[in-house]
């Protein structure tokens, strides 16, 4: 896996967008060409051409990533994808279209739009076909053993072979032996998958290590260039979080990471307020319609205030535009949201939906409450009880709370305490590999998020 922006990727996922953007770029210059023989050079390099296929190949990348078409889930599931894939090309000839009547001018004539465009289609669904057929290969793909019998080896071993963009094959682990695991055991059963198979990775997954980890036999196993890693790192990351149970303070405390420099949370702070002015002016006109539809369909003030725990655990108000009844926690007090929750007005739900209700936040970012991106800010009664049933919860007070986060675009919306424990793992990774990259990457995310209307409450 390779890292980018402090996140994660497997190789495989970055080849093939990588060469779907190769293939875009290419197929849209050939159009160029073929229909322009004579002044291609001109149209190129005078009157923007390279300038149009970039932006037009970042386009069908953009629209591959909203249909979902770079998720793994996605990939076995050959007549979902292919129907998906055509989508794209389509997508861009109307938004072309739309882009060629408000500006004549600004596309290539002679039909060039048309030939990319099918030549893009094509290009796609073979390169498609190609990958399908390379990912298969056996000797593309990377063997390693899983050194460890307990559950946490087994979340791994599960994690790895569902993961099959990861090109990772298990070619065993420990708990497929029968009777005490010990060190004489472990290295025996070691030596049988050496004969047989030709190993790349070894992950130690071993909570007790003391008398049945077999040294000797890793060692020479490293010397030889096998590589031999820890299951902490391996998950973290195939699941973007940090997982709390049998987490120790020492792991934090000399884990890579965790950087809070000056220079950089100024940075970040800047970032976040100007990110919040620009979408509060491309919000404004529609405010006024929220007040009025909120008025006209339930009793109660527009703006909803509540309290909220933020940077180092201070108390801020939280507001929101009002989706419950006015007297929606009289009867209970504090409780989260349920599903198809009662309390919940006809204009609420819709806003909800869209995420306008918390338009109302951007001033608190603008006050410094909270920032644009980070964990989100939880109600203070709440606090209190997850801090004693969940083990480092405190930490997510490290840095301020946001209107977005990890969490919230790798997670539903949760309304109990496994919920609570879950999203604690995603914003301890964020927490751990916070950088400009991974926000700008969780911004991007939140906007198809919005657009398609998942994970709403």
């Amino acid at each position: 896996m390779i890292r980018l922006f402090n996140v994660y990727y497997p190789i495989r996922t970055l080849v093939l967008l990588g060469g779907e953007m190769l293939l875009v770029w290419s197929s849209l210059l050939i159009a160029t060409i073929v229909q322009h023989p004579e002044d291609s050079y001109v149209l190129l390099n005078y009157e923007g051409g390279y300038l149009k296929i970039l932006v037009a190949t970042i386009g069908v990348l953009v629209f591959s990533h909203l249909f979902d078409l770079y998720e793994p889930t996605l990939w076995n599931a050959r007549g979902e994808l292919y129907f998906r894939l055509l989508l794209v090309p389509g997508i861009l000839a109307l938004t072309t279209a739309l882009v060629a009547y408000v500006f004549p001018r600004i596309l290539i004539g002679n039909n060039t739009v048309v030939i990319g465009l099918l030549l893009v289609t094509v290009a796609l669904f073979g390169w498609r076909m190609m990958y399908a057929w390379l990912a298969q290969m056996p000797y593309l793909r990377e063997k390693v053993y899983v050194l460890g019998a307990g559950e946490r080896a087994q979340r791994l071993v599960t994690g790895l072979r569902s993961r099959t963009e990861l090109g990772i094959e298990v070619v065993g682990w420990s708990g497929n032996l029968t009777g005490q695991l010990t060190r004489e055991s472990l290295a025996e059963h070691l030596r049988l998958l050496i004969g047989k198979h030709r190993l790349h990775r070894i992950i130690v997954a071993m909570a007790d290590r003391r008398g049945t980890l077999p040294v000797m036999e890793i060692l020479e196993l490293r010397l030889a260039g096998v590589k031999i890693e820890e299951a902490t790192s391996w998950l973290e990351k195939i699941s973007g979080r940090i997982e709390v149970d049998n987490l120790y303070p020492s792991w934090l405390i000399f884990a890579e990471g965790f950087r809070f420099s000056t220079g950089f949370m100024l940075l970040r702070r800047i970032i976040s307020i100007l990110a919040s002015a620009l979408l509060l002016l491309i919000v404004l006109p529609v405010i006024p319609f929220v007040i009025l539809a909120i008025k006209l369909d339930s009793k109660g003030p527009v703006l909803y205030r509540q309290k909220r725990v933020g940077l180092a655990g201070k108390v801020f108000s939280c507001f929101k535009f009002r989706t419950m009844r006015q007297d929606a926690e009289a009867d209970r007090g504090a409780t989260w949201a349920l599903d198809n929750d009662p309390r919940i007005t006809r204009v609420g739900h819709f806003l909800r939906t869209v995420r306008l209700d918390e338009i109302p936040q951007l001033w608190c970012v603008l006050k410094g409450d909270m920032g644009f991106v980070g964990p989100r800010p939880e109600r203070p009664e709440f606090v209190e009880w997850l801090e004693r049933e969940i083990p480092f919860y405190g930490v997510r007070h490290a840095v301020r709370p946001g209107i977005t986060g990890w969490a919230q675009v790798r997670y539903k919306y949760g309304n109990t305490l496994e919920d609570a424990k879950e999203k604690l793992q995603y914003d301890l990774y964020y927490i751990k590999n916070m950088s400009l990259g991974l926000d700008m990457m969780i911004m991007f995310q939140t906007v198809k998020i919005v657009l398609l209307g998942r994970g709403a409450q």
